[in-house]
C-alpha cells in the first residue's frame, strides 16, 4: 500500500466508521415501517460496537423506500446512535436528478455521509458512471462512499473510473461487493480511496490486505464480533483474526444465502434475538418459509456454541 491510501485510510474511517452494519429496514405486517423495531435496531447494534449504520442500502429494501421514508429513517439513526455511530445513507438509484434529490434530502435529515449506488438497469458507459457520481458527490458537503456490486447492477466500476473518482475531494471510499479481491488489491495498492469489503465471506482477505473496514449484512447481529476481527487485523493478530472469522462462518453464509439472503435473512435472525418483532418484506421480496427461518436459527445456535467453546 502506498503513502497516498495509508494516508487517506483515517480520513475514512472517521467519516464513515470502520465496522458497518448494513441494516434492514424493520416493517410491520402491513408494510409500514416500524419505528420502534428500527430504534430498537440501532440500540442493539451501537450496544455492539458498530460504528456505522448503513440506512437505505440494498439491505435496507432502498427500492421500495420513498423519499419521506428515507428522510424519516436517517433522522431517526441521526437520533438514536447521537454520535456514538455515523449515519449513511443510501441515496443511489438509477436517475441522477433523483439521486441528487435525495442526498439533498438526506443531508438534510441529519446524515454523516452517503453511499451512492453505480446507477443500475441503464446500463450507461463509464464516462456516464463517473458524471453520475460526482454530481452526487457536488449536491452535498458529506462524504461519499461508492457501491460497486455489479452482480445486482449489471455494472461495475473501472478501475480506470475508480482512479478518476477518486480525486474528486468528497469521495473517499467504496463497497467493493465484486468479490474481486485481486482488482481490489491492485487498487488498494496506489489510489488514494479507502476500501470496505461488502462481502461477509471476504471480510478476512481483504481487512488483510489493508481495507480500512467492513460494510455487513452478518453485523446485524454480529456486529460484536466484526469489531473483534477488526481489531485482531489492527493488531497485527492474524491467529485470533482466523479463529473469529471462522466463528462468523455459520452465520455469515446463513445470513447471506439462505431464503435469498440480505434483508429477509436478516429479519429473521433479528427477530430471532429478539430485537424486531415482524419479518416482514416489501414486494417483490418474500418472506422466509418456516424452513429457511429454521436453518438461519440453526445457524446462529451454531455460531454461539461455537464461540462459547472459544471463550
Amino acid at each position: 500500500m502506498t503513502m497516498g491510501s495509508m494516508m487517506l485510510a483515517p480520513a475514512a474511517a472517521h467519516a464513515f466508521g470502520t465496522n458497518l452494519v448494513a441494516v434492514p429496514t424493520p416493517m410491520s405486517p402491513d408494510y409500514s415501517i416500524d419505528e420502534s423495531g428500527f430504534k430498537s435496531m440501532v440500540k442493539h447494534l451501537v450496544k455492539n460496537k458498530c460504528d456505522g449504520i448503513v440506512v437505505a442500502g440494498t439491505t435496507g429494501e432502498s427500492p421500495t423506500l420513498s423519499e419521506d421514508e428515507l428522510a424519516h429513517l436517517i433522522r431517526l439513526a441521526a437520533s438514536k446512535a447521537k454520535g456514538r455511530a455515523r449515519v449513511i445513507a443510501g441515496v443511489g438509484t438509477n436517475d441522477t436528478m433523483s439521486t441528487v434529490r435525495r442526498a439533498r434530502l438526506a443531508a438534510a435529515a441529519g446524515a454523516d455521509a452517503l453511499l451512492v449506488v453505480t446507477p443500475y438497469y441503464s446500463r450507461p458507459s463509464q464516462a456516464g458512471v463517473a458524471t453520475h457520481l460526482r454530481a452526487v458527490a457536488d449536491a452535498t458537503d458529506l462524504p461519499v462512499m461508492l457501491y460497486d456490486v455489479p452482480h445486482r447492477t449489471g455494472l461495475p466500476l473501472a478501475t480506470s473510473t475508480l482512479y478518476d473518482l477518486a480525486q474528486h475531494p468528497k469521495i473517499l471510499a467504496v463497497k467493493d461487493a465484486t468479490g474481486d479481491i485481486a482488482q481490489a488489491m491492485a487498487v488498494m495498492a496506489d489510489c488514494p480511496m479507502a476500501y470496505y469489503c461488502g462481502t461477509d465471506g471476504l471480510n478476512l482477505p481483504y481487512l488483510s490486505a489493508g481495507a480500512t473496514g467492513v460494510v455487513s449484512v452478518v453485523g446485524a447481529v454480529r456486529s460484536a464480533e466484526n469489531a473483534a476481527l477488526i481489531k485482531a487485523i489492527t493488531d497485527h493478530d492474524l491467529p485470533t483474526a482466523r479463529e473469529i472469522n471462522r466463528d462468523l462462518i455459520p452465520a455469515a453464509t446463513a445470513l447471506n444465502s439462505i431464503a435469498t439472503g440480505g434483508a429477509v435473512a436478516a429479519k429473521v435472525a433479528l427477530r430471532e434475538l429478539g430485537v424486531i418483532a415482524h419479518t416482514t418484506v416489501r414486494p417483490p421480496l418474500t418472506e422466509a418459509t418456516p424452513d429457511e427461518a429454521a436453518q438461519i436459527v440453526v445457524a446462529l445456535a451454531v455460531h454461539a456454541e461455537t464461540s462459547a467453546r472459544s471463550a
